[in-house]
C-alpha cells in the first residue's frame, strides 16, 4: 500500500467497525481452534501500523515485520513486538522453522506472488506450526477500495485452498466470515459500480452506525469457531505446515 493508505488506516484501526469486529472474531477463534501453547512464538507478516500486534500478544510472543516505514515505526512504538524491515516473497528477515504461528492478516492479496509468499511464511514456521491467515473474498466484489490499497486479487474458498496447498500448507479450516454484514456491502459496492459513486470504506461511520456494524460483525466469533461459513467479504484459513 502507499503511504497514504496506511495512515488512513492506522488513523481509524483502534475504533473502525471493521477492525474492531475483525479482532474480536480472531480472538476467539484463535483462542478456541489454535490453543497457542504457553511460550508460543508468533510472527506477524505484514503488521502495517500494528493494530493487530496487541491482540497477537495476548497469545505469545511477537515478532513482525512490515516493508513500509512509516508503518513500521508506528508499529514499533507501540512497544509491543519486535519489528523488522522486510517484505514478501523474499525479504523475510528471520530465520526458518522459528515459530509456531504466523498470521497474515489481509496481506496475501498485496502480494503480486502470492504462492511464493505463502511457501516464505511457512519455511518461518517450525514443524507443527500453524498459518492463521485473512484475505477478501469475491472478485465481484471489486471496488475503489481494493484498487486504493493496491490490491492484486481476491479470493474465492476454492482459489485459497488451491494457493495454500501448493505452498505446503494443509488446511485445517477453511472458511468465509463477515458474513451477517455481507448483503449490505454487497448492494453497497455493486449500487456504487452501476452508478459511478463508490463511497470510502476507509470512512469512520458516525458513531452510531459504527458501534451497530462493529457489534453485528463481532457478533459472528460465537459461529465461526464452531462453523465454516459458506459465503463472506472474507475468508479465513488455519494450516498446517504440512
Amino acid at each position: 500500500m502507499d503511504p497514504a493508505s496506511y495512515a488512513r488506516m492506522a488513523a481509524h484501526e483502534d475504533r473502525h467497525w471493521w477492525f474492531v469486529g475483525r479482532r474480536r472474531v480472531l480472538a476467539r477463534f484463535i483462542a478456541a481452534r489454535v490453543s497457542p501453547p504457553a511460550g508460543c512464538r508468533i510472527l506477524e507478516a505484514g503488521c502495517g501500523s500494528g493494530g493487530n500486534l496487541a491482540l497477537l500478544a495476548h497469545f505469545g510472543r511477537v515478532s513482525a515485520f512490515e516493508p513500509e516505514a512509516t508503518a513500521r515505526q508506528r508499529a514499533a512504538a507501540k512497544g509491543v513486538a519486535e519489528i523488522a524491515g522486510g517484505a514478501l516473497p523474499d525479504r523475510v528477515p528471520f530465520p526458518g522453522s522459528s515459530f509456531d504461528l504466523a498470521a497474515m492478516l489481509d496481506v496475501l492479496e498485496h502480494v503480486d506472488d502470492d504462492g511464493g509468499a505463502l511457501r516464505a511464511v511457512a519455511a518461518t514456521l517450525a514443524p507443527g506450526g500453524r498459518l492463521l491467515l485473512t484475505v477478501p473474498a469475491y472478485a465481484f466484489l471489486w471496488s475503489r477500495h481494493d484498487r486504493m490499497h493496491h490490491h492484486r486479487r481476491r479470493y474465492t474458498r476454492a482459489s485459497l485452498e488451491r494457493v495454500a496447498r501448493a505452498a505446503g500448507l494443509e488446511p485445517l479450516y477453511l472458511g468465509y466470515f463477515n458474513t451477517l454484514l455481507f448483503p449490505l456491502v454487497a448492494a453497497v459496492r455493486l449500487l456504487g459500480k452501476l452508478t459511478g459513486h463508490e463511497g470510502d470504506d476507509d470512512a469512520l461511520p458516525p458513531a452510531w452506525a459504527n458501534s451497530l456494524l462493529g457489534a453485528v460483525f463481532a457478533a459472528e466469533r460465537h459461529l465461526i469457531p464452531r462453523w465454516q461459513l459458506p459465503f463472506g467479504v472474507s475468508l479465513l484459513l488455519l494450516a498446517r505446515k504440512a
